[in-house]
Parts: C-alpha cells; sequence; structure tokens
C-alpha cells in the first residue's frame, strides 16, 4: 500500500511542479493562480490575478491574436491542445504543451475557461528530480489536496487540506469521500461523476460544502480530474480552495447592493427581489404600504441634513421594531418608505392595518435637544383580482399621493375610481409641462389699493387656458405642478412674465406700480435663489425696488443663516419681501422679528369677521399693531365689504387687497384698470 501510494504522490507532485494550472474566466482573465504556475512562469498571484493570458504570449503572437483563437478553439470544441512559444515573467521564452479546456454552468452558459500548461524544456530534468522533494511540494501547497481511490476512499491528503477541515492526516487516510461533505450537500459524489471518469485530463469544478471535524460547514470551490499510475490503476486528485472569503465578500457586496446604507432596510433593489420572491410563492393577501413623512424638507432645512439622516434613521428603527411578522419595510429614497406584508388578511385587513402603520408613524423623536412632531402619509394597495402584482408598487404610490393630499397624517386606499383619478392628473402634468414650455400660461393681476384709493402695487396669479377643461386656477395647477415636479419651473415662468409684463404697466399720477409674485419652490433655500432673482430683474429690466417676493410664513420658519443671508443681500438690491397668509403659521415673535421682511399680509380669515366678531378685531388690532412696531406695512388680504373696509382702515391697515375694489384682472383689461381716468 505505501509504495502504491508513494507511486501516486509521485505523479502528484510531478504534476504539480510540472504543470502549471490558470483558471480564467470567459474573457481569458486569470482568476486563479496555483505556486506551479508562480514557478513556471516567474508571476505571484497578486500580480497577475486580473491579468489577461496574452501576457504569456511572445508580443508578435499577442498582437495576432492567438491567445483568443486558443480560448475560441476550446469553447467550440470543448478542449483544445496545442504548442508554442510561452514567455515568462523576466523575458524569457520557452516550448509549452497546453491544453485549454472551456467550463461551462449548468444551463450551457460560458463560465470560463482552465488551461494546463507544461513546461517541455524541462520535463525530462523534472522527472529526474527525487519523489522526496515532490512530496515536500505537496505537503507545502497552501491549497488542500487529497488523491482518492477509484471507489472513492482517501488515499492521502496534504497539511492544508488537514488544518482546513480539522483532522489529522491519518485520520483523513481512508476516508470515504461522502464523509467530508456536509449533510446539507450529499445529494450528488464530492469527485467526478463516471462519465467524466471515462475522459482523462478533463477537469471539473464544482462548489461543495464540506464538513469539519467540529461539525462546522466549510464551502470550497473543488477541483477534480481522474488520472492513471503506472500501473494502470486509475485514481482521483481533488484540490479544495477554502472560499468561505470570498463567500463573505460577495454576500456583503449582495447586501450593500440591495439594503440602504443608512438605514439598513431593503433599498429598490432588494424590495423588488422580495416582492418577486412573495408574489412568486403563491400568496393572494399580499399588501403594499408606501409612506411619505410629513414636512420632512422642514427638519432638513431648520436643523441640517445630519439631523435628517438621524430621523430617516429613527423612522427605521420604529419600523423595523414595530411592524408584525410578515411585514418588511425598505426605504426606496428621501423620506420615502414602503412596507410588504405577506398576508394582510391575518392583521385584520388592508384599511385597519394602513390606519395601524399611519398610527405607528405619529409620534415624536428627539432631534438635537428637541421634540420633533412626525407624521407619514400613506397609501396602500391589495393583490386582488383588478390589482396586478406588477402594479402594486404604482397603486401605493398613487394612494400615497392621494392621501398627502388630503393633509399630514392621513391614509389612502388604491381603488379603481383613485387609479382612474390620477391617471387623468399624470395626463394633467404632461399637458402643464407642455404648457409651460410653450408659453401659454397667462397672469391675471388683483389691485392693492392704500389709504387714498391709489393702486400701489398688484399681485400676480397665475392661469391656465386650458383647451378643455376652460380658464383654470391656482387651486387647480399648483396640485398638478407638485405631483409633477415642476413647481420650480412654474415659479421662474411666473417670475419672468410678472416682472417682464410689469415692466410695461403705465404709472398713474406719476407712481410706478409694484408687482408681487408667489413664490412656492423657488425660496430663499435654494442656493441658485439670489442668482435667478437678480437674472429676471436683469433680463426684464424692471426696478429692483417695484419687485415684491411673496412666501408664505410657514416656508420661512427656522430660517438658516446662509437663506437670511440671501434675502438680505436682494433686500439691500430694493427687492422687498412680503409674508403672505400671516398668521396662519407658527412662528415665535422673536424669529418674525428677525426676517427680513417689509411687508405682512394679513390673511383673509382675520378680515372675514373684522366688523362683527370682537375676536377678529382684537386678532387683527394685534397683528397690525405688531406689524407697525416691527416696521412693516401691513396688508388686508380679501377685503369684500365697505364694513371690512371701514373697521380696517380704523384700526390702521396701510393697503387693501379683495372684491371690494377688483378681482384679479387678465393682463389688457388690469393696465386698463391703472389709466388714471378709469382708476
Amino acid at each position: 500500500m505505501q509504495s502504491e501510494t508513494g507511486a501516486r504522490l509521485g505523479i502528484l507532485a510531478a504534476g504539480l511542479r510540472e504543470y502549471a494550472i490558470l483558471v480564467l474566466d470567459a474573457s481569458g482573465h486569470v482568476q486563479r493562480w496555483d505556486q506551479a504556475a508562480e514557478h513556471i512562469l516567474g508571476y505571484r498571484g497578486e500580480d497577475i490575478i486580473g491579468e489577461h493570458l496574452s501576457v504569456f504570449s511572445p508580443p508578435e503572437q499577442a498582437a495576432a491574436g492567438r491567445p483568443d483563437w486558443q480560448l475560441a478553439q476550446a469553447t467550440g470544441f470543448g478542449s483544445h491542445v496545442d504548442e508554442g512559444w510561452y514567455r515568462r515573467r523576466d523575458g524569457t521564452h520557452f516550448w509549452a504543451h497546453v491544453v485549454t479546456t472551456a467550463q461551462r454552468t449548468a444551463d450551457g452558459a460560458p463560465a470560463g475557461f482552465l488551461q494546463v500548461l507544461r513546461d517541455e524544456t524541462e520535463a525530462g530534468a523534472r522527472q529526474q528530480r527525487s519523489s522526496r522533494r515532490f512530496s515536500d511540494l505537496f505537503d507545502l501547497t497552501p491549497t488542500g489536496i487529497a488523491l482518492f481511490s477509484e471507489n472513492g476512499h482517501v488515499l492521502d491528503a496534504n497539511e492544508a487540506l488537514s488544518r482546513l477541515l480539522g483532522y489529522r492526516i491519518q485520520d483523513l487516510n481512508g476516508m470515504p469521500a461522502m464523509s467530508l461533505l456536509h449533510p446539507h450537500d450529499r445529494d450528488a459524489s464530492l469527485i467526478a461523476d463516471e462519465a467524466a471518469s471515462a475522459r482523462l485530463n478533463q477537469p471539473r469544478i464544482r462548489q461543495r460544502v464540506l464538513l469539519s471535524s467540529e461539525g462546522h460547514s466549510v464551502p470550497c470551490e473543488v477541483l477534480s480530474t481522474s488520472s492513471v499510475a503506472d500501473d494502470g490503476s486509475r485514481f482521483w486528485l481533488v484540490v479544495f480552495q477554502d472560499i468561505s472569503e470570498w463567500q463573505r465578500q460577495t454576500e456583503a457586496l449582495r447586501h450593500q447592493a440591495t439594503h440602504d446604507e443608512l438605514t439598513g432596510l431593503l433599498n429598490r433593489a432588494g424590495l423588488n427581489e422580495l416582492l418577486g420572491t412573495v408574489l412568486h410563492g403563491g400568496a393572494e393577501r399580499v399588501a403594499v404600504l408606501f409612506c411619505d413623512l410629513d414636512n420632512f424638507k422642514r427638519v432638513n432645512d431648520a436643523l441640517g441634513h445630519e439631523a435628517g439622516d438621524e430621523l430617516l434613521t429613527a423612522v427605521a428603527r420604529r419600523l423595523t421594531g414595530g411592524l408584525p411578522p410578515g411585514c418588511t419595510p425598505a426605504r426606496l429614497s428621501g423620506d420615502e418608505y414602503l412596507i410588504i406584508c405577506s398576508d394582510v388578511e391575518a392583521l385584520g385587513g388592508l384599511k385597519p392595518f394602513t390606519t395601524w402603520v399611519a398610527e405607528l408613524l405619529r409620534t415624536s423623536v428627539p432631534l438635537r435637544g428637541q421634540l420633533v412632531a412626525l407624521s407619514a402619509s400613506v397609501g396602500a394597495a391589495m393583490l386582488d383580482a383588478d390589482t396586478a402584482g406588477t402594479d402594486l408598487l404604482r397603486y401605493a404610490d398613487t394612494a400615497m399621493f392621494h392621501a398627502k393630499s388630503k393633509g399630514p397624517g392621513r391614509i389612502s386606499l388604491a381603488s379603481s375610481t383613485l387609479i382612474g383619478s390620477m391617471e387623468q392628473q399624470l395626463g394633467l402634468e404632461g399637458q402643464l409641462r407642455e404648457a409651460l414650455d410653450n408659453d401659454s400660461l397667462t397672469l391675471h393681476y388683483q389691485p392693492i389699493l392704500d389709504r387714498d384709493g391709489a393702486v400701489v402695487m398688484a399681485e400676480a396669479l397665475v392661469r391656465w387656458p386650458h383647451p378643455d377643461r376652460g380658464l383654470l386656477s391656482p387651486a387647480v395647477i399648483l396640485p398638478v405642478a407638485e405631483q409633477g415636479n415642476l413647481l420650480r419651473a412654474l415659479d421662474q415662468w411666473v417670475l419672468h412674465t410678472a416682472l417682464r409684463e410689469a415692466n410695461a404697466w403705465p404709472a398713474p399720477n406719476g407712481s410706478a406700480v409694484h408687482v408681487a409674485v408667489n413664490l412656492v419652490e423657488l425660496l430663499p433655500h435654494d442656493p441658485e435663489f439670489v442668482d435667478e432673482i437678480t437674472t429676471a430683474i436683469t433680463e426684464t429690466g424692471i426696478e429692483p425696488h417695484r419687485v415684491v417676493l411673496e412666501m408664505v410664513e410657514t416656508s420661512l420658519v427656522e430660517l438658516p443663516a446662509r437663506p437670511h443671508e440671501a434675502m438680505v443681500e436682494l433686500a439691500e438690491r430694493g427687492v422687498r419681501f412680503a409674508l403672505d397668509d400671516f398668521g396662519t403659521g407658527y412662528s415665535s415673535l422673536a424669529r418674525l422679528k428677525d426676517l427680513p421682511t417689509q411687508i405682512l399680509k394679513l390673511d383673509r380669515q382675520f378680515v372675514t369677521g373684522v366688523e362683527t366678531d370682537p375676536a377678529d378685531v382684537a386678532i387683527a388690532q394685534a397683528m397690525i399693531g405688531m406689524g407697525h412696531a416691527m416696521g412693516r406695512s401691513c396688508v388686508a388680504e380679501g377685503v369684500e365689504t365697505t364694513g371690512q373696509y371701514h373697521a380696517l382702515e380704523t384700526l390702521g391697515i396701510d393697503l387693501y387687497q379683495g372684491w371690494l375694489f377688483s378681482h384679479a384682472l387678465p393682463a389688457p383689461d388690469f393696465r386698463a384698470y391703472l389709466n388714471p381716468q378709469q382708476a
């Protein structure tokens, strides 16, 4: 037995020293590199991994494409035997015998190549070296190697395999090949099958899971081939490459590709993968909930993006810890989260569960020393006869937008009626985008008068002459623009158009009328705010002091330093700012005092009852007094009766706006309104 083993070890050792085994990918780049290859070709593994095999060819052969021709031959015929000159790292050449074998996946797709190369110029010298030296090489090889008899028992193994599996070499000798496999991976033989055994020198590479002496799983890439000893007996040569670290790295990359880096939740790719798995599994009561945090932009603007990230992470923890079994959260982007529920009926049905999720997200989160109120708009869709699995995400997203339109913390369930309505909304978005591109919107202007009845300013109000629905007001236009991400473009169009038209207005009694423009998306927080306003003023030629920019109070709460500086910079150039809907927000008086605004517009809800309701009178009086104390001019919106006019006049209001004086007028009619004779 010892002499037989020694003979076989001699064969193995000769192979290890005489043959360089190159594992290539499908394009011919080196993937794995053994010590024999390093010995023959002079390259170390870290120097050659990833290089194309053409580096081993003389320059003229590489330029002629001979290496790629070898791979093409192997691909076409399964294997290719060749001889020719090869080049070592030091530039010397040697005559080599080369066998190239194409590797394929289970479904026949190209997987790479195995190239076995022998230096024929030194073969005779190697054959004369002692078997002891070859045996030492066998033991020193860092990759696990074992020889198996034809009936599948270990004949010999090296130290690397002993260390890999935790067995002593004497314990491995005689062990059946099947005993080396993990119980969960014993559905096939460890060594090549009978068909492969009929073809000598045809290596086979597979991934198998071995079993260590302590019962641990050891994933390995197994390269096996059969050969014939000098006495004619057949044996198996099997090489075991530990791929545990490679699998860990692969899993880490896969996790990175399918999970959100900030929160650790599934990302869009992971979500689609999970949803596909759930639907493929035949689940019939799958539900998808689309959750969008309300007013998240305020947190970023007021406390900074790091605080915003903290809030997003807190929401992820709340979902992970609060959702029942069978529900998986994901973060798509920004402040959008999505929940997949495999069986919503088991949780009480779609509407109760959606309501429960909305309540779960209605909380307060401590951030930077203060509590930030949190809520989310939640849209939900369920797999049913009318909703295909591929539509679940889209329908839930549509329902979420509908919920958001109803106010913070609301829910909405997808239905055929809702989807039809939202599809109509999408059609309006496309038409509005086209109207902006074609300059087919229009502006109306509502006069603002002083106590003497003179027009001193006009508010620009956008209108959309829709070909089918008639003249549409901002109440229709703004929601369409918001959902179509067109608010900034709309702001830009209104700003440029209003300033251009106002620059051509007549000046009653020699006094130029100012123009007020409402801004919704183009706000001081925008890095390009100053440039956009300055460009509009320059291109239209209007004097800066005639420009009034209206913004709602809530958009200026907790104004950071840079946006505050942008407003101050424009104010120093003459541009004025008006705080619209004054009294409906929640700014502190100290914060309001610091805002670089020159005009306060008293909201119409405080004007309506000013002639009959003592409370409204008191509120209006306090706001007017507050504005005057801070050096602001005060405008009353929504003045509709003479009683309101006289009451406000008594309270000291500076300017009036409302139907008592005029509706919003088309541009030509407003120009006529400014005519001194008509005024």
